[in-house]
């Protein structure tokens, strides 16, 4: 039961940066559409909302696709968000 907790937890956590990329991606950043994208993807990592998508649309996502969904969102953000890009150079020094 315990790694149950962790995990939910370690999701949220997850759940509520992707959140934070997107509102900042909107607020500073050039896509406001990619910070709308991510604000809604964030939500199958929250263990609450993915109860929801299993019951009203009748399946889950599975774990290892939430990782792979994770690097992949990383990804997207430090390869073409705009500090990679170097919009905002004050920010890295």
């Amino acid at each position: 039961m315990e790694s149950k907790v962790f995990f939910n937890l370690v999701s949220r956590i997850f759940g509520f940066i992707i959140f934070i990329i997107g509102v900042l991606n909107i607020l500073r950043g050039n896509d406001q559409l990619l910070g709308v994208t991510f604000m809604l993807i964030s939500f199958i990592y929250v263990p609450n909302a993915n109860k929801i998508i299993k019951k009203s649309l009748g399946f889950s996502f599975h774990y290892l696709a939430k990782i792979v969904l994770a690097i992949f969102l990383l990804w997207i953000t430090l390869a073409v968000g705009a500090i990679a890009e170097g919009f905002y150079p004050e920010i890295i020094s």
